[in-house]
């Protein structure tokens, strides 16, 4: 529980996208803080006049930029978090390693629920080819509540057949949380590993590695990280200790950062997952304004986010459901995403485009509405989207 006392208040005064719209999207994209874009604006001034520029400061930005991550997740170690530009290049490094796992063998299966997100759906299709692997996929239960009997269902599925679970923190169209404590530790008694796409939580949501225990988890920073687009972190554990990585960056290798000697060609990389940093990691303009995002989200706390944004939706969502409207219940699903099915005979599309007229913004996913309020929303947003729903 958190103190009345430190519970956060609204800080719509530190974005400046404008007053009279409804921003209910952030599981869309973020709006950048007034902080994050004077950070975006800073580097970009600083790169008029490159004079003074020295190596290290090729590689400071992501040093911090780690560490504040690693902070974050409450991982202890630092090295293990690499910049990457995406969750498909981080879920890549996934599907280039998987078959160096040990005990993997051909014909094994990759368990994913229902519904995932692209970029963690297609990423399996070369390795599932060249390894003989199955795409095993966990239907979502037809009715409401659904996070109980989902969770059952992928459990029971994860066997010794399993070389891999691909499953988020909560579903990216509907909010539903899945267990991944439950999921980790069942991955782990018969040898399979966990990827985890913590794009739609990570920021928003507390999450502790040591309890968790994920071979892999990976985050675009454009939305609950509140950062830049195009960069993104991801936490890779002990399996990936050696691994293979997608490219061949020269700044991932020992002493890098002596640009008098590169031309020795180093061998070894550097120490962790800096092996699966992309290429091109210090990025001069974004890398600042990703620190700046940190910074802002380890002062407002994921747990005194989860309980603004549940204490903001109290009343509306009994409101919604009189309106005929359905929701999973409180526990199964995370406060600051929902989704929220639209009666039969009602049109998503056509719902969040009467919506956005009204200048209230939501996004259309499958047969539901998916709201995403975050502290720098107020009452008044919700009761507009209330409104305009009506």
């Amino acid at each position: 529980m958190i103190a009345e006392n430190n519970l956060l208040v609204c800080q719509r005064d530190q974005y400046p996208y404008p007053a009279d719209a409804h921003y209910l999207n952030c599981a869309t994209r973020a709006p950048l803080s007034r902080a994050v874009a004077q950070a975006g604006i800073d580097a970009v001034q600083r790169q008029l006049n490159p004079m003074g520029l020295v190596p290290d400061d090729f590689f400071s930005g992501g040093v911090l930029v780690r560490q504040l991550f690693a902070q974050l997740i409450d991982q202890p170690d630092p090295e293990r978090i690499a910049i990457i530009p995406s969750i498909s290049y981080g879920m890549a490094v996934v599907a280039q390693n998987l078959p160096r796992k040990p005990g993997f063998r051909k014909g094994q299966t990759i368990v994913l629920a229902t519904g995932e997100f692209p970029s963690d759906v297609f990423a399996w299709d070369r390795v599932s080819k060249e390894q003989d692997l199955t795409i095993v996929t966990v239907d979502m239960p037809a009715t409401l509540p659904a996070a109980d009997a989902w969770n059952e269902a992928i459990l029971a599925r994860i066997t010794s057949e399993t070389a891999l679970v691909v499953v988020p923190m909560i579903h990216w169209m509907y909010g539903t949380k899945f267990d991944l404590e439950a999921i980790g530790e069942r991955c782990r008694d018969v040898g399979a590993w966990l990827a985890v796409d913590g794009t739609q939580s990570i920021g928003a949501m507390p999450f502790n590695w040591a309890r968790i225990r994920p071979d892999a988890l990976v985050c675009a920073g454009y939305k609950w990280l509140m950062g830049p687009y195009s960069l993104g972190v991801a936490c890779f554990g002990p399996a990936f200790d050696g691994g293979i990585p997608l490219e061949e960056a020269w700044m991932n290798r020992l002493d890098s950062n002596q640009f008098h000697r590169l031309a020795e060609y180093q061998p070894a990389y550097r120490p962790g997952a800096y092996r699966y940093n992309m290429g091109e990691q210090s990025n001069f303009t974004q890398m600042p304004m990703l620190e700046a995002s940190l910074r802002q989200l380890l002062d407002y706390q994921p747990e005194r986010v989860q309980t603004y944004c549940q204490n903001l939706m109290a009343d509306a969502l009994p409101e919604l459901e009189s309106l005929g409207y359905r929701i999973e219940p409180a526990s199964g699903r995370g406060h600051h995403l929902l989704g929220v099915w639209v009666p039969d005979h009602a049109d998503p599309m056509a719902i969040t485009k009467a919506l956005l007229a009204r200048n209230v913004s939501v996004s259309a996913r499958a047969r539901a509405i998916r709201i995403s309020p975050h502290v720098y929303n107020s009452p008044e947003d919700v009761q507009a989207l209330v409104e305009a729903l009506k």
